[in-house]
């Protein structure tokens, strides 16, 4: 988020770029599935054109095609303007595809919903969030696919597999015309909190190196991940300069931010850290709440 050397304005500028990569993936990764339905439907139209077809070539089980929620997301407009304003599609990757498509039919998740008579939409939903969660989440060469066409998408396959299945999770049968995709900002007042929380990061930021050594016992800064460093930072300038955010709320998503974002263990590292850092502006009375609930918080 701040690289030594450039100027605020420059960072906030990298800031807003990055975020909006992120959201291409989004609908990138969205999209993964409605490709994967338009592969396997024209696998079985090339069956069925066969010279000399089988019975099974003539007579598909097309549950997959026919997936209700995946045609609720390949039906959405706006999903498909962004798609294809962006070029975001996965039509050119046949062998990515290809590659996807024949692991997943020979996986027991997809064999176990193809055998299942149910054609119910709640089962159409569970098939769709579990290829995401247990099926995308692990396979190696989307990761590869996503790493070679942006350096900006890098580690966030693990986070935008998460949104989707929420994105998933809020589906309804009868939703045929309704809001598909999570906005970039829910409002203006999300914009201007990312804007304020990188200029004071960036602005306190010798201030907050010198808050986190001197909670850091006989660790040397030079030794603690540069990541784990950025969001303690990012959690104590959010504590100090957003009064309406309680304490608790800030610790817990951060937390949670660096289970994404950093190694194994820096969730246990940075929390251990932050309680010391929290006990010690507390002590000095440098984290001041105001809102209902807030004052003197513990």
């Amino acid at each position: 988020m701040f690289t030594e050397g450039k100027t605020i304005d420059q960072s906030e500028k990298e800031l807003f770029f990055s975020i909006g990569k992120f959201y291409d993936l989004y609908h990138k990764m969205l999209y993964v599935i409605v490709e994967l339905r338009r592969y396997a439907e024209n696998k079985i139209e090339i069956a069925r054109n066969k010279k000399a077809p089988t019975y099974e070539d003539l007579h598909p089980n097309t549950k997959f095609i026919e997936n209700q929620v995946i045609r609720q997301v390949e039906e959405n407009e706006e999903l498909k303007r962004y798609v294809n304003s962006k070029k975001l599609g996965w039509s050119q990757k046949k062998d990515f595809l290809k590659d996807l498509y024949s692991r997943l039919v020979e996986s027991d998740l997809f064999r176990q919903y193809m055998d299942n008579p149910d054609r119910s939409y709640e089962e159409d939903k569970t098939m769709v969030i579990q290829i995401y969660s247990h099926f995308l989440a692990d396979y190696d060469l989307l990761y590869q696919q996503i790493e070679e066409q942006s350096i900006y998408w890098n580690d966030e396959v693990d986070q935008i597999i998460s949104m989707i299945i929420k994105t998933l999770k809020y589906l309804k049968a009868d939703q045929k015309t309704g809001k598909l995709i999570f906005p970039l900002f829910k409002k203006e007042e999300d914009k201007d909190f990312a804007r304020k929380l990188l200029q004071k990061t960036i602005m306190r930021y010798q201030e907050f190196d010198d808050l986190i050594k001197e909670n850091s016992e006989n660790w040397d800064l030079e030794r603690i991940a540069v990541m784990d460093i950025l969001i303690m930072k990012m959690a104590i300038t959010e504590m100090i300069e957003f009064p309406s955010i309680p304490t608790k709320v800030t610790l817990d998503e951060y937390i949670e931010i660096s289970k994404f974002y950093s190694t194994d263990k820096s969730n246990i590292f940075i929390n251990g850290i932050l309680d010391k850092v929290i006990t010690q502006l507390k002590a000095e009375n440098r984290i001041q709440k105001q809102g209902r609930g807030l004052i003197g918080e513990k």
